[in-house]
């Protein structure tokens, strides 16, 4: 059987793909395990390399695989795996003496040419639902929805298959291995989503340079999210929309209640703002995770003390979200208030308080970023520990002399800076007549300064970073017991990274609501909308020149045609429908005076994207100018 073309290949009449093709950087390891029965049974098991996560996903699909590519698309995959009997195209891994098929299915053809992504087969003998089975057990956080999950999960031979495959991979070519009861692994369902075709999604231009959810420009439209859970999560919805109507319902009672209580919105805003760039999956997932082949070096150990400081920072800051949420009228945020009050989250802050100082975050880089780490643990917790920073301490003072000393010596007003391999002497050009005394080695220049060494300093530097190394291993040792106390209530963690996530999109959607006068939309039986505006088209056109739309569809006219001349706006029309579509079942407001909506499984399209809205083009003018 052949595979139908794709966007790439031919025109986009043909079997339509799954999702944007512009769309942030993968990060998925996904294994796919397809049945050889009657009925297309395929499993995927998905683990995202930066938070950590696993999806178990299991369905039956058509022949030209539309529901698995378009899960494969949702998760965007760097690495997909096989297993070596499915493909004759590459080479097994992982283990000599592995079958070589003699043959390649459909399947794997169609992910070879949909994806840019590395296909690794794994030998089929990993490819084991029971030891899926025992690995997911294992691994999955100790939680509220564990039970629900692994029964769900128990009769997915497939998904179980897929999940085993994976997660031997990870061990053996990723080098990674979980803590007992510390990953989020979620069953997820194929259903309960709008399906968007790629060629929709360029269209719609959910994602893209004026992007409706762009990660990259916060001031554009949607996404004035203050945090990395929120920023995945919007774009997570916009391009997979719910189609459960309660859930939202209960997004809209969100924004609402936001727009109209001014207070309870600043409140939620300055919450946020105190989480900004605080990205706790990706924290929770370092928690979690470690190397299968150990390697203890000054440089993890640093790593380790510093997110250790930022969970630090986050459990002191949760409270403020909380205190932000109290008395809110609404299901969802009263949920989310139980989410981030769980008493769990209190006992990560006292283990935390109880180990590490209470000073403010640290910088970045530098001195200070270096001595935040040193001082992490607090004094007198570990007597060999407060020998090893007072050597350092010591050997910064003499590095320190030596500066004063040289200074006087030559008459040069000298200063320090740290750099990743020690300290260097700095000069302003400004202070310095002539060259440089003797004595001073590896001379460079920057903007303003001169920056060098000499001898001596590269002496005390080592001996500095010797002292130095020995600290941060010594505090990494006490912040890995912390960590094995905190991976037993690790589940408090997840909850909270969701519970801001949402909170954080819906505050969006409430902000870019309030700024251009959006309205609640309604979900009935009816395509109805009065005035509606183009979300994009508004954002760049001056104020009062954007002409309103309306629009009715219901059963007796579901169908329609749309005619006009050129540059009439027959386009921004059909995407405009498409777009506060997607904007309402995401659990936004619209850009109208009235909305009334269906919903819809799927939304496709086959417009031309050659125009230009923010030039007024379409695409017959778009290419008279060029």
């Amino acid at each position: 059987m052949s595979r139908g073309w794709t966007a790439q290949s031919c025109p986009a009449t043909a079997r339509p793909q799954t999702t944007a093709s512009s769309r942030h950087e993968a990060s998925y390891v996904i294994a796919v395990l397809e049945g050889r029965g009657v009925s297309r049974e395929v499993g995927l098991a998905a683990l995202d390399k930066d938070t950590r996560r696993v999806s178990l996903i299991q369905l039956a699909d058509s022949p030209t695989y539309i529901k698995t590519l378009h899960q494969l698309h949702l998760h965007s995959p760097s690495i997909i795996l096989v297993p070596d009997t499915f493909s004759s195209l590459i080479d097994t891994p992982m283990a000599s003496g592995g079958k070589k098929a003699s043959s390649t299915s459909v399947l794997v053809q169609c992910m070879i040419e949909e994806f840019d992504a590395t296909v690794d087969p794994v030998m089929r003998k990993y490819w084991n639902d029971d030891a899926g089975l025992a690995f997911v057990n294992q691994l999955i956080v100790d939680d509220d929805e564990r039970p629900a999950t692994l029964v769900a999960v128990s009769s997915r031979y497939y998904a179980l298959s897929a999940a085993s495959a994976l997660f031997k991979y990870a061990e053996s070519k990723l080098n990674l291995r979980f803590a007992a009861s510390s990953l989020l692994i979620q069953h997820a369902q194929a259903e309960g989503s709008m399906m968007i075709d790629p060629e929709t999604a360029r269209n719609l231009e959910l994602v893209g340079s004026i992007s409706f959810a762009c990660l990259g420009k916060p001031s554009l439209l949607l996404n004035h999210t203050y945090t990395a859970m929120g920023a995945r999560l919007l774009r997570a919805n916009v391009l997979a929309p719910i189609t459960e109507q309660s859930s939202i319902e209960a997004c809209l009672d969100v924004v609402e209640e936001l727009i109209q209580n001014g207070n309870r919105f600043d409140n939620v805003k300055n919450a946020l703002k105190s989480l900004h760039n605080m990205d706790f999956n990706k924290l929770i997932c370092s928690l979690a995770a470690s190397e299968a082949r150990e390697t203890s070096t000054a440089k993890l150990a640093a790593a380790r003390v510093a997110q250790m400081l930022s969970l630090r920072n986050i459990v002191k800051n949760i409270p403020v979200l909380a205190k932000a949420l109290t008395g809110s009228r609404s299901r969802l945020l009263r949920i989310i208030l139980d989410m981030i009050s769980d008493k769990r989250l209190s006992r990560i802050e006292q283990l935390v308080s109880e180990t590490l100082n209470e000073e403010e975050a640290s910088a970045k880089r530098g001195l200070n970023a270096v001595n935040a780490r040193v001082y992490a643990v607090k004094a007198n917790y570990n007597r060999l520990l407060d020998v090893a920073r007072e050597t350092y301490k010591e050997n910064v003072g003499d590095i320190f002399a030596l500066n004063r000393e040289l200074g006087g010596q030559h008459d040069l007003p000298l200063s320090l800076v740290y750099q990743d391999t020690g300290f260097v002497f700095a000069l302003k050009k400004t202070d310095l007549q002539g060259e440089l005394p003797r004595g001073f080695v590896n001379v460079t220049a920057q903007r303003n300064r001169w920056l060098f060494s000499s001898i001596e300093l590269k002496k005390r530097n080592v001996c500095m970073k010797d002292a130095l190394d020995e600290t941060l291993i010594m505090s990494d040792k006490i912040i890995q017991e912390l960590i094995a106390e905190i991976i037993n209530v690790i589940g408090a963690l997840y909850k909270a990274s969701e519970a801001v996530a949402i909170v954080d999109m819906l505050w969006s959607f409430a902000h870019a609501s309030i700024l251009r006068d959006y309205v609640r939309p309604e979900f009935t039986g009816t395509l109805a909308i009065k005035a509606g505006r183009h979300p994009v088209l508004e954002n760049v056109q001056a104020a009062g020149t954007l002409v309103p739309n309306d629009v009715y569809c219901c059963e007796a006219s579901s169908f329609q045609i749309v005619q006009g001349p050129n540059m009439s706006g027959k386009s921004i029309y059909l995407r405009q429908i498409g777009l506060l579509t997607v904007m309402a079942m995401c659990g936004c407001f619209v850009p109208a005076e009235y909305g009334s909506f269906r919903l819809h499984d799927a939304l496709l399209t086959r417009l031309s994207n050659d125009d230009d809205i923010e030039k007024s083009l379409s695409t017959f003018a778009n290419e008279m100018a060029s």
